[in-house]
């Protein structure tokens, strides 16, 4: 088969203004061309149809993934493109990708095969300069808050409780701890730092969960950056730096408009790491999609215990949405990784590790059931799989009382997901599901994440490191308590373990601290080892993208 810039390199794009037509988009002052294929949409048109009735709003998840990731954005187009193929009018909302990802071990996160978001290339690059508004914005205020010291520290910042690193769109383990300035006159104080990925910059979550501009501003404004001699809170506001930074981002918080590999709409924009974020597309694209069609597609990143837990808990909260069923990618390499076959030769897997593994798959149905949603598995068919695999898993989920359905969007586009589309629209109930999130706000910080923990996770405690406990105490003593809390850890494993595959029980989650997002609206307690700055692995991607003499990529798939 050809690679996936090759499919995408034959593809026939419409003009992004014909796309925008498609939506109802026809004011061409709506419409922000970016080039020939993608555009961005004015804030303006939202407003005008703000008071419309929404649509039916689709979470794709997936089970507990592999280094490699089971194709959750794959499908999520191929489903999308599916709805298109049977009449309806279907949107699908995406993250942007990251380059650290792109040029680490994933590659490219545009989808593959017949289910890409195009043009590939400028997705899975600079797009429309959106993470570099937000890693500008960042480091402005990181400069500001340096610049504010050296200027005789009005504030009478503690420079040892400064909270706010750097960061870059990058995976870079040799930032990840940093000593910054040579002292003296002439320059900054010499402090300890360091850098983080742009995908867990508190700017990239505050712009995915803003709904105008002056939420924006006012978020970005509450941003904790560090706190005085004295410990009192010390926010971006108080530096100066809101109306600067929200002039770096005024055009990235407008969404981003292309088209998947068949010229059907997709929206794509922000794009927040689910292990260290929030870990799905901007509210804005999200609402704009509801607004404009029968059934949007939205991707949250990893598996249930994170990107669907955190949509739930955290940003359907917030935005008011009413999810109305949720999809669960699973792929027979998972499982038998999840049953015991070994991580560096999956192809030996065999039908026992196959068996095995599918109490990761019920663990998933489990959690989502736990919210009240209607659930689907898609089997994401890869070309090894064999029928009597197949039959095991179907058997599996006839089991479960789950609907499943074989998804080979990867070869043959929305075709290929056709199953997977009238499976989802039937398991949709007339009235709307009742979605319940997990904890109420209300509850102690504690609370909340024994919650997630005990009843998502599967553990059976959680601890707390000194660091965390006075974490605590600061938290309680700011007024914070009230927050949803976003955890971050390993996608490898529902447990904080990334060795630690299948559905463990038993287990406890260990809290190493709890940082404060406080513009973002909401907590972040780091469970086990987890980095907010990737490394690079022995054998990146990066190795293998090139250029050749006529400016074509190679390598990007």
């Amino acid at each position: 088969m050809k690679s996936d810039i090759q499919i995408a390199r034959e593809a026939r794009l419409k003009p992004i203004q014909e796309i925008a037509g498609l939506l109802g988009i026809t004011n061409p002052d709506h419409v922000l061309p970016q080039g020939n294929y993608k555009a961005k949409i004015s804030l303006r048109f939202l407003e005008e149809v703000r008071n419309r009735p929404d649509g039916k709003l689709v979470l794709v998840t997936a089970i507990t993934p592999t280094a490699l990731g089971e194709g959750k954005t794959t499908v999520s187009i191929a489903l999308s493109m599916a709805f298109n193929r049977l009449g309806h009018k279907s949107v699908v909302t995406l993250r942007e990708p990251s380059l650290g990802p792109v040029f680490g071990i994933k590659g490219g996160a545009a989808g593959g095969g017949f289910s890409q978001v195009l043009p590939m290339e400028d997705i899975n690059l600079h797009f429309t300069g959106d993470k570099h508004a937000v890693t500008s914005a960042h480091n402005l205020l990181a400069a500001l808050l340096d610049n504010h010291i050296h200027f005789g520290n009005r504030l009478n910042i503690d420079e040892n409780e400064i909270l706010l690193r750097r960061c870059i769109d990058m995976n870079d383990r040799g930032l990840r701890s940093t000593v910054i300035g040579l002292g003296g006159k002439a320059n900054s104080p010499v402090r300890e730092d360091g850098f983080i990925i742009t995908a867990a910059s508190e700017v990239m979550a505050i712009l995915g969960l803003s709904g105008s501009l002056a939420e924006l501003k006012a978020r970005i404004c509450q941003m904790l950056v560090g706190f005085t001699h004295d410990r009192q809170p010390v926010r971006a506001g108080e530096l100066g730096a809101c109306g600067s930074m929200v002039a770096l981002l005024k055009d990235a918080i407008k969404p981003n408009l292309v088209q998947t590999i068949e010229n059907t709409p997709a929206l794509i924009h922000t794009g927040p790491f689910a292990n260290i974020a929030h870990g799905t597309n901007s509210v804005i694209a999200t609402r704009l999609a509801l607004k404009l069609s029968d059934y949007v597609v939205t991707e949250a990143g990893f598996g249930s215990d994170l990107g669907a837990e955190k949509f739930i808990d955290i940003v359907a909260r917030a935005a008011g949405f009413h999810v109305s069923a949720a999809v669960i990618v699973a792929t027979i390499r998972a499982l038998k990784l999840h049953g015991g076959a070994p991580e560096k030769n999956l192809a030996a897997g065999t039908l026992e590790h196959l068996r095995t593994g599918l109490a990761n798959l019920g663990r998933h149905i489990a959690n989502l059931r736990q919210f009240g949603l209607p659930v689907v598995v898609a089997l994401n068919i890869f070309e090894a799989d064999t029928a009597e695999e197949i039959h095991v898993i179907e058997g599996y989920c006839d089991f479960q009382a789950v609907p499943c359905a074989q998804v080979r969007g990867f070869e043959h586009g929305s075709v290929g997901a056709l199953e997977l589309a009238e499976k989802v629209s039937a398991a949709i109930p007339a009235e709307p599901p009742t979605v319940k999130p997990l904890y109420e706000l209300s509850d102690s910080v504690e609370q909340k994440i024994e919650k997630v923990a005990t009843r998502v996770y599967g553990a059976n405690r959680v601890v707390y490191t000194p660091r965390a406990e006075k974490d605590l105490a600061r938290i309680t003593a700011l007024g914070l308590n009230n927050l949803p809390i976003c955890i971050a850890k390993t996608p490898r494993s529902l447990s904080d373990d990334p060795a630690l595959y299948g559905a463990p029980t038993g287990f406890r989650i260990a809290v190493q601290a709890i940082n404060i997002s406080a513009g973002a609206g909401y907590l972040v307690p780091i469970a086990g080892d987890i980095m907010l700055m990737p490394g690079l692995a022995k054998t990146p991607n990066a190795f293998r993208i090139d250029v050749d003499e006529g400016g074509r990529i190679t390598g990007l798939s």
